[in-house]
Formats: C-alpha cells, sequence, structure tokens
C-alpha cells in the first residue's frame, strides 16, 4: 500500500499540532487535516482569547487604584467591542504563529472535514483520500448545553458566545461553576456585568479542595457576584427580551430573578460523532469517548488518539503532552506510559487564581490515605501585602510519615505560577524541607509557598 504519510493527525488544536511537530521532530512525514482555524477552540475560541479578557478586565478593575492617588479616571467611556477586538487579536496572532511552526517543520496542512474510512485512511468530505501509516485523532470537543437552554449564541451563551459578545449584558446567569463559569463570572463582574452563578453542587469550583476555595468565595462575595450553590434552575419564561428563572435550592426554597442573558457551561461533549470510528472498529465508552491503552492507542492497530475525546482531564498542557507521548511510541520511542493523574497542574483565571494538582483533603479522607497538611495564608507574606493582594492561602498534602508531597492546592495572586515550583519538587521526589530550607528571593509571593514547606516542618517564621 502506498503512503501519502507517516502520520496523519485529524485535529490542529493543541494535542494535534503539538503532535504533528513532534512527529516531524522525529523524521516522521506527517499530514495535518484541520476543517477550521490552526490552534484549535484552546487557541481561537477558548484558553487564549479569555485570557486577554481577562488580562483587561483585571486591569479595569485597577481604576480605583488610580482614583486612589488622585489620577482622575472616567470609566463610563469604556467600549467593549474594543475589549472583544483586543482578545482576537491575540488569538489571530497565535493562530499564525501555529501556521509559522508547522511550515517551519515541514507538516503538511490539508483543510477539510475527515472521517475514518480504514485503520489506515482518511476521508474528506470532498471524497478527497489520504492513507497514513499512523492516524491520531485529536478532534477535540463542544459546549455541553442544556435541553432547557438550547445555544442560540444571542441570549443563551456557551463559552463560544461568550467570547464573541461585542455588548455587555447588564445581568447574566451563569449555570455551571467550573473553571469556565468562574472565569467568566469574574470577567463580567470586572466590567460591571450583575452576575449571578448557579451550582447544582454544594460548592463553586467543586473539582477543588474545600478549603481553597472558601478563600474565592469569600473574595467573590466581597466584589458582590452572587453564588447560589446547591441550587438548580427548575422554570424558565422568555417574553423574547427578559428571562424570567426560577431557582430552587437543597431546601425547596426557590428563588426567581430576571436576567438579559444565560451562559451555560456545565462541561463538554467529544467530538467523535459522525467521524466514522465505530464503523472502523474504534471502541467508544458509553459518554462517547474513545478507549485508549497506556500510549493513547485505540482499540484499532495503528490509530491513537488524544485530548479531550479521551477521558483524561480536558485541558490544553494534558492534550499537548499526550500527543507527544502517542508519536514518541509510533515512532518506536520509549516514552513514558500515560501522563499520572495526580501530577497535572489544574488552573482557573480568576481573581485570586486558583490552582492545584494532586487529591482534594475530601479525597485523601474518602480513600483512607493517611496524610498530613500545612498551610499558609497570603497576608502572612510581604509581597501580597505590598501589592494589595493579601486574599490567598497555599495548602500543601503530604504523607505523615515519609513527608511525600501528595498534593498542593492555591488560592491567591500568581497562583497558576506558583503552582509549579511544588509540580517540580514533586515530581522529583523532594520533600517539603527541600523547598522550606531553599533561600527565595524577599519579597515575592514565592515566599507563600516556601512558609507552607516549613510549616509542615514546624518551623514556619511568618505565620500570622
Amino acid at each position: 500500500m502506498a503512503y501519502d504519510a507517516d502520520l496523519i493527525v485529524v485535529g490542529a488544536g493543541p494535542g494535534g499540532y503539538v503532535a504533528a511537530i513532534r512527529a516531524a521532530q522525529l523524521g516522521m512525514k506527517t499530514m495535518l487535516v484541520e476543517r477550521d482555524k490552526l490552534g484549535g477552540v484552546c487557541l481561537n475560541i477558548g484558553c487564549i482569547p479569555s485570557k486577554a479578557l481577562i488580562h483587561q478586565a483585571e486591569i479595569f478593575r485597577q481604576i480605583p487604584d488610580l482614583q486612589a492617588m488622585g489620577i482622575a479616571v472616567d470609566a463610563s467611556g469604556l467600549d467593549y467591542e474594543k475589549v472583544y477586538k483586543k482578545s482576537r487579536q491575540a488569538a489571530d496572532k497565535l493562530s499564525r504563529g501555529v501556521q509559522f511552526l508547522l511550515d517551519k517543520n515541514r507538516v503538511q496542512i490539508v483543510k477539510g472535514e475527515a472521517r475514518l474510512t480504514g485503520p489506515q485512511e482518511v476521508t474528506l468530505q470532498d471524497n478527497r483520500v489520504f492513507r497514513g501509516r499512523h492516524v491520531l485523532l485529536a478532534t477535540g470537543s463542544r459546549p455541553r448545553a442544556l435541553p432547557e437552554f438550547p445555544f442560540d449564541e444571542e441570549r443563551v451563551l456557551s463559552s463560544t458566545g461568550a467570547l464573541m459578545l461585542q455588548q455587555l449584558p447588564k445581568r447574566l446567569l451563569i449555570i455551571g461553576s467550573g473553571a469556565i463559569g468562574v472565569e467568566f463570572a469574574h470577567i463580567m463582574n470586572a466590567f460591571g456585568v450583575e452576575v449571578t452563578l448557579v451550582e447544582v453542587l454544594d460548592r463553586i469550583l467543586p473539582v477543588e479542595d474545600r478549603e481553597v476555595v472558601e478563600v474565592l468565595v469569600a473574595a467573590f462575595k466581597k466584589r458582590g457576584i452572587r453564588m447560589l450553590v446547591s441550587t438548580k434552575v427548575v422554570e424558565r419564561q422568555d417574553d423574547g427580551t427578559v428571562f424570567g428563572i426560577t431557582l430552587e435550592d437543597a431546601k425547596g426554597v426557590r428563588t426567581r430573578l430576571e436576567v438579559d442573558k444565560v451562559l451555560v457551561s456545565v462541561g463538554r461533549l467529544p467530538n467523535t460523532g459522525g467521524m466514522g470510528l465505530e464503523a472502523a472498529g474504534i471502541a467508544l465508552d458509553p459518554g462517547g469517548f474513545v478507549t485508549i491503552g497506556d500510549w493513547y492507542q485505540t482499540s484499532v492497530p495503528g490509530v491513537y488518539a488524544i485530548g479531550d475525546i479521551i477521558r483524561t482531564p480536558l485541558l490544553a498542557h494534558v492534550a499537548s503532552k499526550e500527543g507527544e507521548i502517542a508519536v514518541e511510541h509510533m515512532a518506536g520511542h520509549n516514552p513514558v506510559p500515560r501522563l499520572p493523574q495526580n501530577r497535572i497542574p489544574g488552573a482557573t483565571y480568576c481573581e485570586p487564581q486558583v490552582a492545584s494538582f494532586g487529591p482534594t483533603e475530601n479525597k485523601l479522607k474518602e480513600s483512607g490515605v493517611p496524610y498530613a497538611k500545612a498551610t499558609f495564608p497570603y497576608r502572612g507574606t510581604g509581597k501580597a501585602v505590598a501589592i494589595g493582594q493579601p486574599e490567598g492561602l497555599v495548602k500543601v498534602l503530604h504523607d505523615p510519615d515519609t513527608k511525600e508531597i501528595l498534593a498542593c492546592h492555591i488560592c491567591g495572586a500568581n497562583a497558576t505560577e506558583l503552582i509549579h515550583e511544588v509540580l517540580l519538587a514533586a515530581q522529583a521526589e523532594l520533600l517539603p524541607e527541600d523547598i522550606a530550607m531553599m533561600v527565595h528571593a524577599h519579597p515575592t509571593l514565592s515566599e507563600a509557598v516556601m512558609e507552607a514547606m516549613r510549616a509542615a516542618e514546624g518551623l514556619a517564621i511568618h505565620a500570622p
């Protein structure tokens, strides 16, 4: 059989394009098939534009600090359309950067929507057929809708519709308080939108550590973000302009509110439908996710799957690393099998930020794993006080006997950067004392990490 490429990658998101580049570096002739823009959801309608919005929201939130210095600032002229355009500029620039990297590595880019028509064959909508020694599926995911709130991207928004807003609503209901819901609550509130955040579980950011989330809850309350947990939507009325929403809490108490728009952020679904996977023999689980082996192989030899279409955390950095592991396995290298789930960092870019890796304290309790914990508040560090961001907590969970670092959870300024010092230590099998005794520059927020580790050793100096 004649092959068009050693590897055909379907999907050019952060999993697919990174895998394609790594395959090319390993000497594989690589083809990348993408139906839309290079960079996928993350770069075009996800991670990157949302962080551009968050950055601008944080600048806007600094106006009171400028006014406190006697600087006259008139915020009434806010033009949110310009904020939106700034976020699109960031996404477009990085998409062009991906194009450059693929060209540099001589990856062949093919535009089109592909389906698998054989173990080593993909067919595009225009009936072009390509064959590869290996095929890597990296088609990503899409927002999950609710039956009572189908997306129209005008008044009922997915994360995509929320990113594309060019005018702000006065009142916004956000259903679902995972990372996406919480980040948009932060953005919209910063620009003056009246935000109500509804979560069916008993706290916002339910996958994060309860004690750390309490810091964020206090900060959100102070900012006027309304959070209703253990609450569900039981009725929707719509006059074409305003939604009348009835909510019910765990005790059966009902609340009614009126909002202009609704953002539904209740998870994502894998893009595995309509690709001919089952007909090709690819095994899917009941949720539509592809089942995989240790190096992301599917049930069909030569076909691999990574990213949001498999049951691993739906995170861009996870997809990228999975792509590298998969192509290294194809190339006959000996990569480590799968990513260890307890060493994957998670990050939520609200204010204050939340970041973590490893199990929460509740999960350790439920599983009966012995642990000890150490915490240190941001207000105990000079830098946090000096920059006016003393709201924060570093929490470390470790084995009480061996002192092995099991997990770390941080809420506070720059938490999404600080988490990696602890993750690197855990990856390298260092102990709390190794970080505790390492000299940290003063004043820095990283001193909160050092002090938390000193607390694990009973040696905290600046504990309030």
